[in-house]
């Protein structure tokens, strides 16, 4: 190198150095000083593999040797880690050495980088990407094209881009909507435009197409076309509108049964399903009954069955509360029925309502989105029982509460009327002696003589009945008006004992009762003794002015495995079979009254226990009075 070269070569943009023979520096420009971050002085005289160790791993000695021994031009890209940049290396062999040039091509490399990326990315993804010239003639095509829109990439390339839309049987009008849109996107319109269209699948079907047009930079191409197969996706969106309508029927609803033929038809309908049904748990007894089912089911099994605790997959999976997908029952162990001729199936729980099954003859013929399809379905389902079960709730209370408010009305009727009784009783005994001074003479109450002789009225055992009628009164309406909240510890009672202490404080003849069986109870002892004794009370009141009656008193429900219970039955004066539901509630207006609250007092405890009472006559007349659902009642051996 000669030193009048020396200013031109340090002009030069791109980083340059020289080195002799033995790869010793001679000249570096400044670009290459910046680069290698070591000045000139440093430099010259060095060999570059000890001053730069780490070039020995990278191209540069097999690049340099070749250029070197076999003195031609070499040519190769080295990425600088430090710098994070990318260079061209080129080394010039002369006698004297080598010539070195490195050319920053960073950005090059990125848009190669970037433009294989975007080759890569258009190749693999499942959408139609074809790009079009300024002349609507088809540029590239990727693999996906052949897949959604039937067609042959290599035959497309160079065609006009309606040969595309033929192949695909896109209508006429459609065709001329993609026409524009193209239009939009290539003059600058537009930066994008968007259609969805129908069209034809490769295998003849009618399918939904989401068209999207966008610019590109290329040698030739000017805009893209990229072409979506969004059937499933329209038809989930038409499912899930559907599913919503449905709803709207769901919750219009109130029947049970009624919302669960609407569920499983829907599913059958809508999701095609048809081998669907719904069961119901039933509380009181504890399994799930079959509520509902498509034809398809009651055709395959000729019915639905009811699953107890612990039987099958469809009960696991109602304890379990997660929806279940099976793909092959064939590989499923502990199946409620192993010949079943179902391969899969989705098991859906409602909610703690019941389950919603959906099962096929074909194995793997469920996926995602029909599991997320059918638990919208039962979510919806779950909402309408929800408010189906409120709304009963609901009526049972305001039904309740009428009937609460009525029989407080008649309590009130009751407490009106018999009181008015005692009082017009004391009122009349006073209005028989005009003066009010019976027991003195005319001489005497002339004078204003006080006598010893004087007496109330009413005869002292008049008095004592009539206050204690009263008092009955007042303990009978305020026991009636103790809700089941009341109900007061629960012990162990004997029923003989209890039966003792209520004849006692009755208006019972402590002989008149009769007890088959001895036998034990728990109870609020109060207010059970309080029973009887009013049940006592209505028998005497009953049994007329000489107040003679006898009772029995048993069991029932230990022979015929019934609920549990015992009765009372009175050999007075019968209630009419017309008004044993009637005595059971407060009244005072017909002829089956008496004073107090009778029997209505008597169901009203035995409801604050959650027993049920029943009035009947006797098979020889009189009238039995039956409390059962003491599920505590047991018979005592003696």
């Amino acid at each position: 190198m000669t030193t009048r070269s020396v200013p031109i070569v340090d002009r030069v943009t791109d980083a340059f150095f020289a080195l002799d023979t033995g790869f010793r520096f001679t000249y570096l420009n400044e670009r290459a000083e910046t680069l290698l971050k070591r000045s000139r002085e440093e430099l010259i005289g060095r060999v570059m593999w000890d001053e730069f160790p780490q070039t020995v791993e990278t191209q540069f000695p097999e690049g340099f040797h070749r250029a070197m021994d076999e003195q031609v031009p070499v040519s190769f890209e080295i990425y600088h880690t430090h710098l994070e940049t990318w260079f061209e290396a080129k080394a010039y062999p002369s006698e004297s050495g080598l010539s070195v040039y490195m050319r920053d091509v960073s950005e090059r490399k990125a848009q190669e980088t970037t433009l294989a990326q975007h080759a890569a990315v258009v190749e693999a993804i499942r959408d139609a990407v074809v790009t079009l010239d300024r002349n609507r003639e088809i540029v590239t095509v990727n693999g996906a094209t052949e897949a959604v829109l039937g067609a042959d990439r290599t035959a497309l390339v160079g065609e006009h881009v309606e040969t595309l839309t033929d192949q695909a049987g896109i209508a006429d009008e459609d065709a001329v909507a993609i026409g524009r849109a193209i239009t939009d996107v290539d003059v600058g319109n537009a930066d994008r435009r968007q259609l969805e269209l129908p069209y034809t699948g490769p295998d003849g079907d009618d399918r939904m197409g989401e068209f999207r047009f966008v610019p590109v930079e290329d040698n030739t191409a000017t805009v893209a076309a990229v072409v979506r197969d969004v059937t499933d996706r329209h038809e989930y969106e038409r499912v899930v509108t559907s599913l919503h309508e449905i709803t709207r029927w769901l919750l219009e609803s109130d029947d049970p049964e009624e919302i669960c033929a609407i569920a499983v038809h829907s599913g059958s309908d809508l999701l095609e399903l048809p081998i669907s049904g719904v069961w119901l748990l039933e509380e009181e007894h504890g399994y799930l009954e079959p509520i509902a089912g498509t034809a398809g089911a009651y055709d395959e099994f000729g019915g639905l069955p009811r699953f107890n605790p612990g039987e099958g997959l469809v009960w696991d999976v109602f304890e379990a509360g997660e929806v279940e997908r099976f793909d092959d029952l064939a590989t499923v162990d502990d199946l409620y029925n192993p010949d079943t001729p179902i391969r899969s199936e989705i098991i859906a729980p409602i909610g703690t309502h019941g389950v919603l099954m959906t099962g096929s003859l074909e194995p793997d013929q469920f996926d995602e989105t029909d599991v997320e399809l059918l638990s919208t379905l039962v979510e919806n389902t779950r909402a309408a029982l929800d408010r189906a079960q409120r709304e009963r709730v609901l009526r049972d209370r305001t039904a309740e509460l009428e009937r609460q408010t009525e029989r407080l009305e008649a309590v009130a009727e009751v407490l009106s009327n018999d009181l008015q009784r005692q009082l017009e009783a004391v009122a009349d005994a006073l209005a028989a002696d005009g003066t009010g001074a019976e027991g003195r003479t005319e001489t005497e109450a002339g004078a204003g003589i006080e006598t010893d002789e004087w007496e109330f009225p009413l005869a002292e055992d008049a008095v004592e009945t009539t206050l204690d009628r009263a008092e009955r009164l007042v303990d009978d309406v305020r026991e009636f008006a103790r809700n089941a909240t009341a109900v007061g510890p629960r012990s162990r009672l004997r029923l003989e004992s209890a039966v003792e202490d209520a004849v006692r404080d009755s208006r019972l003849d402590e002989d008149a009762v009769v007890v088959d069986a001895a036998a034990a109870l728990r109870a609020d002892p109060d207010r059970f003794v309080h029973l009887l004794e009013t049940a006592f009370d209505s028998a005497v009141a009953r049994a007329g002015a000489d107040g003679d009656v006898t009772i029995q008193i048993g069991l029932v429900g230990f022979d015929d495995r019934g609920s549990r219970g015992f009765f009372v039955l009175d050999d007075a004066a019968e209630i009419p079979p017309t008004a044993h539901d009637r005595v059971l509630d407060p009244t005072a207006d017909d002829d089956t009254a008496i004073d107090g609250l009778g029997l209505a007092l008597v169901r009203a405890i035995a409801e604050a226990h959650d027993w049920t009472c029943t009035v009947t006559n006797g098979q020889n007349g009189g009238t039995r009075i039956e409390i059962r659902d003491i599920t505590t009642l047991e018979q005592r051996i003696e």
